[in-house]
């Protein structure tokens, strides 16, 4: 794992998160957790304390906590090197999780595509549970019981939603649920849930194992702590980098040896397509938020030809459930080939974002208004 800064995942001692949390007590790690107020890093940003702490309140004696490591968003393979190179944070994130909320339960969401992690990722859930650290009274503590299961996926890009992933567990077709309930009340067999991504995870034991002002030093003030970004793309070093929350475009770009970029998509295929004269501009929740995909376009891509290929993505990756996606996604590729106006796939895709019922049909076409507002002329070349 290539970082910036090497302290977060590579030093953090195992043990050290849930230490601190059975020191903290329930409440104290979720007060931590605010005061350090980490932020959901699958993208959407949602406060960590909050959740855990809604979850925490709401009633039922089934409780669960789901990690969400599918990463299916394009050029995104943060996820992958955390399970890879430290599995055994991600399961401590989830028993602290468990410890806040009162969970008794947890399920490993893995895309289909991480199978082959499968057998080391159960032989460190084994060691868990031989060492004390899953199972009844973990550590000792009279009560705290807790197990965890590993579940694959099935390879489809809307299983990355909360719910539709809950779907996907209880053995339906992933789709969407509607909202409200929320997870945190009603989630998986109807029971509070926690569903957070593989990052998030192991940020929790980082915050409450270092302190609330060690994480709150870095990053922005809306934005606190570390992140990780898969950079591809047009560069000459692509990997996984560690960099504080309001890193630019440009010190992401050198890092990577992308200097040379005419645009740059933050976010991934649902994400932020912005040119080279914003270059300047910051990765964080008050300006650019990201998931974690970086993809670098050199100065010989076509812009138009990068918006066919993730429009062609989303077209085939909607679930087909509501209206304003299903048709949507194929009318805006379709248009962009066909060269229809642009006037008119902008207003149909500005139209998508206010009606879709999910995330995936409110942000697949983000990256594709972005490159029309910023390269309308590559769009009006095209042949009609």
């Amino acid at each position: 794992m290539k970082t910036a800064n090497e302290y977060t995942f590579t030093n953090l001692k195992a043990g050290a998160g849930l230490d601190a949390a059975l020191k903290a007590g329930r409440t104290g790690v979720i007060s931590e957790l605010r005061e350090a107020g980490l932020r959901g890093r699958g993208g959407a940003g949602f406060p960590t304390a909050t959740k855990w702490n809604l979850a925490a309140a709401a009633s039922g004696e089934d409780k669960y906590v789901v990690c969400n490591a599918d990463e299916g968003e394009p050029g995104t393979f943060k996820d992958r090197e955390i399970l890879t190179l430290r599995p055994d944070l991600v399961f401590e994130g989830m028993t602290v999780a468990a410890y806040a909320c009162g969970a008794s339960r947890g399920v490993l969401y893995l895309r289909g595509e991480y199978a082959f992690m499968r057998p080391a990722l159960e032989a460190e859930l084994e060691k868990r549970r031989s060492s004390g650290l899953l199972g009844a009274d973990i550590k000792g503590v009279k009560g705290f019981d807790f197990d965890i299961r590993i579940m694959l996926g099935s390879g489809a890009y809307v299983c990355g939603e909360e719910t539709a992933l809950l779907e996907s567990i209880e053995g339906r077709r992933g789709e969407p649920r509607n909202r409200p309930p929320f997870p945190v009340s009603s989630g998986l067999d109807g029971a509070p849930t926690v569903v957070n991504n593989v990052e998030t995870l192991v940020l929790a034991c980082a915050a409450l194992a270092n302190g609330a002002a060690w994480f709150k030093g870095m990053g922005t003030e809306k934005s606190p702590g570390p992140k990780l970004f898969s950079v591809s793309g047009d560069v000459k070093r692509p990997g996984v980098y560690e960099f504080p929350f309001g890193v630019t475009i440009k010190e992401v770009l050198k890092a990577a040896g992308g200097e040379g970029a005419r645009a740059a998509i933050v976010g991934g295929a649902s994400g932020y397509c912005a040119p080279a004269p914003e270059f300047g501009r910051r990765i964080c929740y008050e300006d650019i938020p990201t998931g974690g995909s970086f993809l670098a376009l050199g100065p010989e891509r076509s812009i138009p030809a990068a918006a066919e290929n993730l429009l062609e993505f989303f077209a085939e990756e909607s679930c087909g459930q509501c209206v304003p996606c299903r048709l949507g996604c194929a009318a805006l590729l379709k248009g962009l080939r066909s060269g229809a106006p642009l006037a008119e796939l902008v207003a149909l895709g500005e139209s998508m974002q206010v009606s879709a019922k999910c995330g995936l049909g409110q942000s697949a076409p983000n990256v594709f208004l972005s490159m029309a507002r910023h390269f309308r002329k590559e769009f009006d070349r095209r042949k009609n």
